[in-house]
């Protein structure tokens, strides 16, 4: 193999490699669109959310009365505000019970 041999096969696998960058550098440009990116981090959120799904009910599938009382739990606390409004109003009632009543029919 003499020098000019060699050198047109350097050249030939510099065009190759210079083809294969060109190519690399378009798909990342494509990849990195905005949309690709939107759309990329809507499917790995929905993928996320899908999953969480499955194994909150295998979670609860496995532990029925835990998810139960933890639910319950959640539910009070969200709803501490007016139960707290109500047991008060009550105590109020039932500490300030007048001896008569101040209409005619009690």
């Amino acid at each position: 193999m003499n020098l000019e041999s060699r050198y047109r096969a350097a050249c030939d696998r510099a065009d190759a490699a210079r083809g294969r960058l060109h190519l690399t550098a378009q798909e990342a440009r494509v990849r990195v669109t905005p949309a690709r990116l939107k759309q990329d981090v809507k499917d790995k959120a929905g993928a996320a959310v899908t999953n969480g799904i499955a194994q909150a009910a295998a979670h609860a599938r496995q532990r029925p009365i835990a998810i139960g009382a933890a639910a319950t739990a959640f539910g009070l606390f969200l709803a501490r505000r007016p139960l707290a409004a109500l047991f008060a109003r009550l105590y109020v009632d039932l500490k300030n019970r007048p001896e008569h009543s101040e209409t005619d029919n009690g």
